[in-house]
């Protein structure tokens, strides 16, 4: 993910780079990294607790607060931190780095890899749509509960939180540079309030510490049968976010990541859910909104704004997220060419992507006028995210076993216990599937179907495309024997195919009977690593004294720049002179075909998102005035 912060880390070798301290990037991550976990004692305690509301009080109490403790120790500190966070793709992390990075280790384009890709981004939308609902939703509950005006606001929690989601997504085109800088000690300031919160009631009821014992976790939760399986849903909550621990690498590098985990974030959450433990064993009624309880009268509404503020912060975290997904999904050929706009000209990470924003806005409204409470929301949550951390444990056991080559019996005494862990949780996430748990799994679905549309798709075109078109060396060799009349300048033909003719190439050759003096083959290739250096962007091969071909290469996580590219060609040799230049493009008009290809109803799907895919001329950055466009009807 890509974040609008003024922090970065080398992407080579995650050292600091010059000019940012480690305690700099330590704040930056507490702010970003663990917005979203950071927010989760809001709600996640209540809701375990509702579930854990049969039996023994103080059992169910002191079980639940074990759970939290050895859900963050095992699945944060153990997996992500200690073992996930090991499989960095040049210092990137994340779903689609992962699949990356794991295809480089098989060798090859492998089918499940992709499967696994492509599940891991599609639910990350689905739960990018919740995350900003259910946090906000929670922390505007609030007013409801505020000292002496709580019954006059609760009318207002609804207007309010869905006034404050609105907002947030439209100053999102403006970037978040200017308030970024504030997301680190905003968040710190909140962490040290839990801590400070939860303190309060540990020291009246310091029986709460016994929790921490696994042995209260086991008793509650064979003591519940079924219904134990239904808490550890809950339960769950309190790790919603923890993949934004190996997915923000790249910005913070690992080293700080795991300094604000450990030294800030995990004991000052713990302090918190403890606190609201021994809170509830003193006053069972505080169960009900145990956070909000805890807060004295006479701070309650500096509190207040604070969590609020903590919630927006988590929520911007997640919606920049879902536009860096979105730029990876494109560059790796999952998703058709969207618009991206960049909002920074100095900090890379600075991008903003309309129609994702728009779209994220649209569903999270939807999402807070249907579900309505902060409860009833996180029965949807939970599934997205622990779907996704089975992706990410099976995508390592790939990694393990072939690019770092353990031997199968250490794969598995590693990854098995992780996975094991994670289906535990996802199952126990999957009862709830009618209480709202369908939602994640819709949205994940029908994003699933579009990528492997567009995919399968992209493949059909490009197979027939090779099929019908000329082997560039034939049509050089023909040109030869049969010369045409030539024009000043240099012509930059785009392809996705270096080796054969261009569709706008033998449209010219056929309707204007010309050829430009100097003639380039483009093209565009996404590495399967997140960037690519300079000296190694562009690659030059003499075809010809007319004709040559030049491949330039991008990282998953870069934005094409092909004039700025090619202007640093010069260095090789490359005269470009973009006012003497014309890029000739491709457009294609895609039909329908009865046989063959897709069934029909995939068919138009695929002519559906390629009509709504960005004009390459600005998914490229090349000036309008010198682009050249040539059609041409193909059928998949």
């Amino acid at each position: 993910m890509q974040w609008g912060l003024d922090m970065a880390v080398s992407q080579q070798d995650g050292q600091v780079r010059k000019g940012y301290g480690f305690w700099a990037l330590t704040l930056g991550s507490i702010g970003v990294v663990f917005g979203d976990i950071g927010t989760s004692p809001l709600y996640a305690l209540k809701e375990a607790l509702a579930h854990a509301s049969r039996g023994a009080r103080d059992l169910a109490v002191m079980g639940v607060v074990s759970l939290v403790f050895w859900a963050l120790l095992l699945i944060v500190t153990l997996k992500y931190l200690v073992v996930v966070m090991r499989a960095d793709n040049k210092g990137e992390g994340g779903t689609l780095a992962l699949m990356a990075l794991a295809q480089r280790a098989v060798g090859r384009a492998s089918p499940v890899l992709l499967f696994l890709g492509i599940c891991g981004a599609a639910l990350f939308y689905g739960d990018g749509l919740l995350t900003p609902a259910v946090s906000v939703l929670s922390a505007a509950e609030g007013l409801a509960l505020a000292p002496g005006v709580g019954h006059l606001l609760e009318p207002y929690v609804l207007p309010a939180a869905a006034v404050i989601l609105i907002g947030l997504f439209l100053v999102q085109s403006r970037g978040t540079a200017a308030m970024g800088r504030y997301f680190g000690p905003i968040t710190l300031a909140w962490f040290i309030t839990l801590a400070v919160l939860g303190l309060i009631y540990i020291v009246q009821e310091p029986a709460i510490l016994k929790s921490l014992s696994p042995t209260y976790a086991v008793r509650l939760l064979t003591a519940n049968g079924l219904l134990g399986f239904a808490i550890l849903g809950s339960v769950f909550l309190v790790v919603t976010g923890a993949e934004a621990l190996f997915a923000d690498m790249g910005h913070f590098g690992k080293a700080p990541i795991r300094a604000g985990w450990l030294a800030v974030a995990f004991p000052c959450l713990m302090l918190n859910y403890l606190g609201q433990g021994a809170l509830v064993l003193m006053a069972p009624a505080a169960a009900a909104s145990p956070f909000f309880k805890m807060i004295p009268q006479a701070v309650y509404w500096p509190v207040m704004l604070l969590a609020t503020a903590a919630t927006v912060i988590a929520s911007q975290a997640v919606i920049t997220g879902a536009f860096s997904v979105t730029q990876q999904a494109v560059q790796l050929g999952l998703l058709p060419r969207v618009e991206i706009k960049r909002t920074s000209e100095t900090v890379a990470g600075q991008i903003y992507v309309p129609s994702i924003n728009y779209a994220l806005m649209i569903g999270v409204l939807l999402l807070l006028f249907t579900f309505r409470t902060s409860s009833n929301l996180a029965s949807a949550y939970g599934i997205a995210v622990t779907a996704t951390m089975v992706v990410t444990v099976l995508l390592m056991i790939v990694i393990e076993r072939r690019l770092w080559k353990w031997p199968l019996v250490a794969s598995l005494a590693v990854t098995a216990p992780l996975l094991f862990i994670d289906l535990v949780f996802l199952g126990s996430n999957l009862m709830r599937v009618l209480d709202g748990g369908w939602f994640p799994i819709v949205v994940g679905g029908v994003i699933m179907l579009g990528m492997f549309t567009w995919v399968r798709g992209s493949q059909i075109l490009a197979t027939k495309s090779h099929r019908d078109s000329i082997p560039l060396a034939d049509l050089v060799a023909s040109l030869r024997n049969r010369p045409v009349h030539r024009v000043p300048g240099t012509a930059v033909f785009l392809s996705s195919q270096g080796d054969v003719a261009p569709v706008a190439l033998m449209h010219n050759l056929k309707h204007n009977r010309v050829l430009h003096e100097r003639n380039i083959i483009l093209t565009v290739e996404t590495a399967d690593r997140p960037r690519v250096a300079e000296d190694e962007r562009l690659r030059i091969e003499a075809i010809s004294p007319e004709f040559s071909r030049i491949t330039l290469c991008y990282g998953f996580m870069e934005t094409p720049d092909v004039p700025k590219a090619l202007g640093h060609g010069r260095k090789q040799g490359l005269r470009f002179d973009v006012m003497s230049t014309s890029f000739f493009l491709g457009r294609r008009t895609v039909t329908p075909r009865e046989k063959d290809g897709m069934p029909p109803w995939q068919d138009k799907l695929f002519i559906y998102l390629m009509k709504n895919a960005a004009n390459p001329t600005d998914f490229f950055q090349i000036p309008p005035g010198r682009v050249v466009e040539m059609g041409a009807q193909v059928s998949v």
